[in-house]
């Protein structure tokens, strides 16, 4: 808040001195409270009294803000939550400004001035915007009373925290610990404003590096699988990690010190990494080898490859396709595909007498060369095959190809595939899919479809978890403010809008938020700051803000963060322990990467993760007698299948093809009827 004009014009202690003659019955020294004196009152046992409101026609008190007085040595600041006490009645705040000035008279030269000091060389007056009345009806000015800081339980009333947490009901998820009651209060957030029906989502800014986005999302969900009552039902993660090996090793042990243990316990949590992690990465191009930082031979059988087919790749061929390209046409061709072609036996005795079975890439190229074969051989004016233009089958063989080739490792020619557990999930698992070594493209097909089935799922209540935390970094390349229109983005906005009603929720993170879609941050109902750029706080989105809370925020320590939240009618500053799982560069130090191995010895290892006591040159032998295609397809199969007999069951498999499920194709609205050209 401003300074009144007298104090802007030098006359500061001119200002202090109409403030005390306005309190009513008090002069000067029963303005002043003696820090640290346990006081109490005929309502309630009170805390340690640190001021005393004041209050002038010009500057007020309001139902929404208030200012006080405090001694020098008060443990007051900026975030300080504090109680006011006065007329029967009890309102709470959070200090957002501080001022001081002297009333000592100095010259320009900084010598003292002539004359008798006043009784008080330093004053100090600070704004609170309140949080909380008692009553709460009706609704009035904050009473000129004296101030306390807030204890834990005036944090509870204050926060609204009781209106979801008690000791008889703990409901409430930590976030941290407050910071103005001596660090030895936890804040709750309420888990049906974080995983819906009510609201949901989270949402975290900073900058990178100082403002420990990924740690806070870590440590929020960590508390959310501990802490989430049993009614509320199972629960699981799903995180995208972009960034080297930031979330590659949650399910390690950090070594934390004494105060990160004494700050778990205070907040009723178990200092432990998630007990079950599975992580899913695709594989290099030779597509034994798996594209991910954590393929130490420790970590080995919970690490599975991701590895998908032409019916996978054809269910969300328009994200791979580029904008110019998404029409009618195309897209009538790709449902012509997807439902009469890919997955079963196709007849046109056009092409030539025997059915085509197309299950693979390259099934599907020779189907494509087909059909131009017949149209060369029709000559002049043969343009179209079943409707379709040929310039259009041009186009979508070439897209399909060309994600094939881009993304080879992820995407298969053979039609194998290796796919998350649809279905399947477990609670309080979390699954990792590591998309860092991938390629735009790739990163945006694998965002689209694991983010599409997701839905599918959950609307089937199919998934095997009733609620699915999706974690996303980096969100200012996902869902940005300004850029064309992408699949990837109008799916995070689908999430964002409608996953909570579905118990489907978004935790995001990015450094500036001012340039993330507005829908999409909007709607997180928790908000968490870090540490902040001077540059993104001048942006509009942050101009509710004093200027003292920015430059609290621009300066944050790691491990403190700002939240705001729908109980908390203001932001509050909370500290949180490091989380107990390892990060990424810890989990590198001690689990290093295995060198990526010749082709026989790389299956031998992913088949000894099964199976530790197959010998190594059995598996040479066998590879070194079949086509790699062939090895591939029947190690990603083994590898899904978890037989008893691994050595056996891939013996079995080499040589064989092995088929390919088929597709479910997504009802797309507005999509022609493909049995009528002109429709």
């Amino acid at each position: 808040m401003a300074i009144p004009e007298s104090a802007a014009r030098g006359s500061l202690h001119e200002h202090a001195r109409s403030v005390r003659a306005q309190i009513k019955g008090d002069d000067v020294q029963s303005v002043s409270v003696t820090p640290r004196v346990p006081v109490s009152t005929p309502s309630r046992v009170v805390g340690t009294a640190v001021g005393h409101v004041v209050a002038t026609e010009a500057r007020p008190c309001t139902p929404h803000s208030f200012h006080f007085r405090a001694p020098n040595d008060a443990e007051v600041g900026i975030g300080t939550i504090v109680r006011v006490e006065g007329d029967g009645r009890a309102a709470w705040g959070v200090v957002t400004e501080g001022y001081a000035w002297s009333d000592y008279p100095f010259s320009a030269s900084g010598d003292e001035g002539p004359g008798v000091p006043p009784p008080r060389a330093e004053s100090r007056l600070f704004a609170a915007a309140v949080l909380r009345h008692r009553p709460d009806e009706p609704l009035r000015p904050v009473p000129i009373g004296r101030v306390f800081l807030a204890e834990p339980a005036d944090l509870v009333t204050a926060l609204r925290m009781d209106a979801f947490h008690s000791t008889e009901v703990p409901n409430g998820i930590p976030v941290g610990l407050h910071a103005s009651t001596g660090g030895h209060a936890p804040v709750f957030l309420d888990p049906d404003f974080l995983l819906g029906p009510e609201a949901a989502h989270l949402n975290i800014t900073g900058v990178s590096g100082l403002a420990t986005k990924t740690s806070a999302l870590t440590f929020v969900l960590n508390a959310l699988f501990q802490r989430l009552p049993a009614e509320k039902g199972s629960i699981a993660a799903l995180c995208f990690n972009v960034k080297g090996p930031d979330l590659c090793f949650l399910d390690q042990a950090a070594d934390l010190g004494p105060a990160d243990r004494q700050a778990y316990e205070r907040l009723g949590l178990r200092p432990e990494p998630f007990p079950s992690v599975r992580l899913y990465a695709p594989f290099k191009p030779d597509g034994v080898n798996l594209n991910t930082l954590r393929t130490h031979d420790a970590l080995a059988d919970t690490t599975e490859p991701l590895v998908w087919g032409l019916p996978e790749v054809l269910e969300y061929a328009e994200v791979i396709l580029h904008r110019d390209d998404v029409d009618a046409k195309a897209d009538a061709l790709i449902d012509f595909l997807a439902e009469r072609v890919v997955g079963r036996e196709f007849l046109d005795p056009a092409l030539r007498p025997e059915p085509f079975l197309v299950r693979s890439f390259a099934d599907l190229d020779e189907l494509f060369q087909a059909v131009f074969r017949f149209l060369e051989e029709r000559g002049r004016g043969a343009e179209s095959w079943r409707t379709h233009h040929v310039a259009t089958i041009r186009k979508i063989r070439n897209r399909l190809g060309n994600i094939s080739t881009r993304s080879k490792g992820l995407v298969t020619d053979d039609g194998a595939s290796n796919d998350l557990p649809w279905g399947r999930f477990v609670d309080r698992t979390v699954y990792v899919v590591d998309v860092a070594g991938l390629d735009p493209l790739a990163q945006d097909l694998v965002f689209a479809r694991i983010v599409g089935k997701l839905r599918e799922h959950l609307e089937r209540r199919a998934l095997g978890v009733e609620h699915l935390v999706v974690i996303v970094d980096e969100l200012n390349k996902y869902a940005p403010a300004d850029g064309p229109e992408t699949q990837v983005r109008q799916m995070l906005l689908d999430l964002s809008e409608r996953g909570r009603y579905l118990g489907l929720s978004l935790f995001s993170a990015q450094q500036f938020r001012s340039q993330v879609h507005r829908r999409v941050v909007g709607n997180a109902g928790t908000a968490v700051y870090g540490r902040m750029d001077g540059d993104e706080l001048a942006t509009a989105g942050y101009g509710t803000l004093s200027p003292a809370i920015k430059a609290k925020l621009s300066a944050l320590p790691k491990g403190e963060l700002m939240v705001r939240h729908p109980h908390f009618t203001q932001p509050v500053f909370v500290r949180f322990p490091r989380p107990a799982a390892l990060t990424g560069r810890e989990g590198v130090e001690q689990f290093p990467p295995a060198a990526d191995l010749p082709f026989p010895r790389a299956v031998a290892r992913r088949l000894r993760v099964l199976d530790p006591g197959i010998p190594q040159d059995v598996v040479a032998a066998l590879v070194e007698a079949h086509r790699e295609d062939d090895v591939r397809r029947a190690l990603n199969r083994t590898i899904r299948e978890r037989p008893e007999q691994p050595l056996a069951y891939f013996t079995a498999m080499l040589g064989r093809i092995v088929p390919a499920e088929t597709p479910v194709r997504r009802s797309r609205p507005g999509v022609r009827d493909l049995d009528d050209p002109y429709a």
